[in-house]
Formats: C-alpha cells, sequence, structure tokens
C-alpha cells in the first residue's frame, strides 16, 4: 500500500483472514481470547481452526477482551511515521464490545500526531469486514480522509447481518440462557436464527431443523435482492457448501465470498454457526 495513503485500520472481530487484510492494506489490532489461565492473541497465536479445535475439548467458555488503548495507539503512532496523513480506525459494534472505547481513547492520545477517525460499524464478523473492505478500496484509490470515512458510514445503516446457530450450548455456558431451556432447544432441534440489528445481537426467529436454518437465510437474501457484498461466515460448519449451493441458485458464487468465523464472535456463536451478510440498497 502506498505510505501516503489514507491508512484503515481494524480489530480482529471482523474475521477478515490475516491475508486478506495485507492484500487491501488494512492494519489488524488482535483482540485476546482466554482458555483458562491460557491466554492467545487473535488470529496470531491462535488460527480459527485451532480456535475451534480446541473449544471442542474444553471444559471452559473461554473469554474475549478488547484491545488495550495502548495496541491502538501503537498503530496509529506507526501511521504517522511512515507519513501517512491520516487514519480510518473501523472497529465491533460499540454495543457488544469495548473496542470501539479502546480506539477512541488511542486516537485522542495521538491527536496531535496524526487525525485519527473512529468509525463504529454497528456490525460483527464479515460484516465488520465488509465495511472495513469498502474504506480500504476507497483508501487504495487515493480517496482523502474525508472520502475513506464517507465510504465507511454510508455502508453501516445498509449492511445487514444473519446467523443461523447450531447449538445452544455456547449460550448456556456463558448464562445466556438457562440448562433447561437449552435441554428443551435440543431435544426439539430447534435452530435459532440470529440478526444483528443497531449493533445488537437480536433474537430473529426460530427454525426446527438445520436444513430449514440454511433454507431461511438462502431466502433472507433472495428477498433483499438486489446486494451487493454478499459473504458467508461459519464456523466449522461442515454443511457451509449447502448455504452456498442455495445462494448460487440466484447469485453468482464467484461473487461470495467465504470467511472463517474467529474466536471473537466464535466464543458465544458456538461451532456449526454459518451466516451470511450483505449491503442492500440505499432506499432499502
Amino acid at each position: 500500500m502506498n505510505a501516503v495513503a489514507v491508512r484503515v485500520v481494524t480489530d480482529s472481530a471482523c474475521d477478515l483472514s490475516l491475508d486478506m487484510a495485507a492484500q487491501h492494506g488494512v492494519e489488524v489490532v488482535p483482540l485476546t481470547v482466554r482458555f483458562g489461565d491460557e491466554e492467545f492473541v487473535d488470529r496470531r497465536d491462535l488460527s480459527p481452526a485451532q480456535f475451534w479445535e480446541r473449544l471442542a475439548t474444553s471444559t471452559v467458555l473461554p473469554e474475549t477482551a478488547a484491545p488495550s488503548p495502548g495496541a491502538f495507539e501503537e498503530v496509529f503512532s506507526a501511521a504517522a511515521e511512515s507519513g501517512c496523513p491520516g487514519v480510518v480506525c473501523i472497529t465491533i459494534s460499540s454495543a457488544l464490545s469495548a473496542t470501539c472505547q479502546a480506539a477512541q481513547l488511542a486516537a485522542g492520545n495521538v491527536a496531535g500526531t496524526i487525525p485519527v477517525e473512529v468509525i463504529d460499524s454497528r456490525a460483527v464478523t464479515m460484516a465488520e469486514g465488509n465495511v472495513v473492505l469498502g474504506a480500504a478500496r476507497v483508501a487504495a484509490e487515493g480517496g482523502t480522509m474525508a472520502d475513506v470515512v464517507a465510504a465507511a458510514r454510508q455502508l453501516v445503516p445498509r449492511t445487514r447481518t444473519f446467523a443461523a446457530l447450531d447449538t445452544l450450548e455456547n449460550l448456556k455456558k456463558g448464562g445466556r440462557i438457562g440448562s433447561a431451556q437449552a435441554l428443551l432447544g435440543s431435544m426439539l432441534s430447534i435452530k435459532p436464527i440470529i440478526e444483528v440489528a443497531d449493533g445488537k445481537v437480536e433474537p430473529e426467529s426460530r427454525q426446527r431443523t438445520r436444513a430449514r436454518s440454511l433454507r431461511y437465510l438462502a431466502e433472507k437474501v433472495r428477498q433483499a435482492q438486489p446486494v451487493a457484498d454478499l459473504a458467508v461466515m461459519h464456523g466449522a460448519a461442515p454443511d457451509v457448501g449447502t448455504l452456498l449451493d442455495l445462494l448460487g441458485e440466484f447469485h453468482r458464487r464467484d461473487q461470495i465470498l467465504v470467511g472463517d468465523v474467529g474466536a471473537v464472535i466464535g466464543t458465544h456463536a458456538g461451532p456449526g454457526v454459518v451466516g451470511v451478510t450483505f449491503t442492500v440498497a440505499g432506499d432499502k
């Protein structure tokens, strides 16, 4: 990436692979993941595949922690030293993590050195990632700070995210629902559909089987057509290909970005989670 271009920074909850982030000149500040007394830097010490493997044998639910303001400040300062005219930092929804607040504190600390604009994506996982990529494309084309900020801000209210949970076990372990409710849901094969609305995770519907939940996700995308930036994200879901086939009936497969749900979101969503995110037209 050109050293004089506006720098786009994000956090690892965006679930962009490190290779994809580097390809688009995006700097990723990682969250941390703890399994008991062991702490890992997300996607550096623990890849998504390693996270899901460890989760399968863990007796405790892992915990995640936002980056420190210092971690963001280090990245912002490095951008200034490289001659960068400014930084646009896009974070996971402030309603779900303290990451945005940490970035804002860091921005204030470097205010005399480099201008930093912190944008709350009001999103998680690849939905956040799509906002980041949209901003990065404008930065790569030589856009000004105002151009990059505008590109990100216009994507935030147009981004939609839906996901199907395959298990209620992680919600039970995390204290989100009781054991009896989790057991009942498992006995009835209930597959909850969740939606990210105004930055918060909300229950959207309940499907009776896994197959129905995948068809439901595809139908949500179909009903929203035409859409842009369609992405499918999953947490070690063996049937993600089924969802891709369903989407391929009305959306070109080579225009669907597929990503791995990492530790930050996977801790709460549980194994087998699969979701879709997309951008709708401005008038929808």
